[in-house]
């Protein structure tokens, strides 16, 4: 039975003027997400990252905390949808510049609109399309797993919870799907890790977020 891990990237940077950069608790808590990986027992066989530089540089640290000299395999399917152009496109968007609360509040309104699929002429990459391309991806990372394989897939929170919802209920349609997406999404905190088993019958959710190696300042959501 092989086992694919799925990380959240670590913390961006906020408010910056380029977001796709991971802050300085980011980078710690990359390392320290990589040393309880090693303390743990876990030896990936391959690591997958997507092509953001948030991922990249997750996977760098990651990669010295746990003292391991694996090369990465970048897969763009797993990078994060536009939230920004999502946001932008939001009818209820406020005048001035958002506070962390006053932007969640946006964001999760902007997203409930895009996963509805009922505007998807009025955004680049549809909820439908940015679906398909995560769910080509995990079934290429769980092949990659193969028989008693680890793999590490390092990515964000968008991608990872649509990867969830997926495993949670393989039938459900787009709209159902979101449903079972956002609270996955707005939960998930950065270098967090989801373990899902491959097996005969396929991929299976076996936990969602761990972060015991995550406390006090090291812990964020964004």
């Amino acid at each position: 039975m092989g086992l694919l891990l799925l990380v959240r990237h670590g913390q961006a940077s906020f408010g910056a003027a380029d977001y796709d950069v991971l802050s300085e608790t980011g980078w710690e808590q990359s390392r320290v997400l990589g040393r309880w990986l090693r303390e743990h027992g876990v030896t990936p066989d391959a690591v997958i990252a997507g092509g953001m530089r948030r991922h990249r540089e997750t996977v760098e640290a990651m990669l010295t905390g746990l003292s391991s000299e694996v090369e990465p395999t970048i897969d763009p399917g797993w990078d994060e949808f536009d939230h920004l152009a999502v946001v932008a496109a939001y009818p209820d968007l406020p005048a001035g510049e958002l506070d962390r609360r006053g932007f969640q509040r946006v964001f999760e309104g902007a997203t409930a609109r895009w996963t509805s699929g009922a505007h998807d002429d009025e955004y680049a990459e549809s909820w439908g399309g940015f679906v398909g391309r995560v769910d080509a991806s995990l079934v290429v990372a769980a092949a990659a797993a193969g028989k008693g394989s680890t793999v590490v897939v390092v990515s964000s929170g968008g991608p990872i919870a649509a990867a969830c919802a997926g495993l949670v209920d393989p039938s459900a349609d787009p709209v159902g799907r979101s449903r079972l997406w956002a609270p996955f999404n707005t939960t998930y905190v950065n270098t967090g890790v989801t373990r899902v088993v491959v097996g005969g019958s396929g991929a299976r959710l076996l936990t969602f977020n761990e972060h015991s190696h995550l406390a006090g300042d090291l812990l964020t959501y964004r």
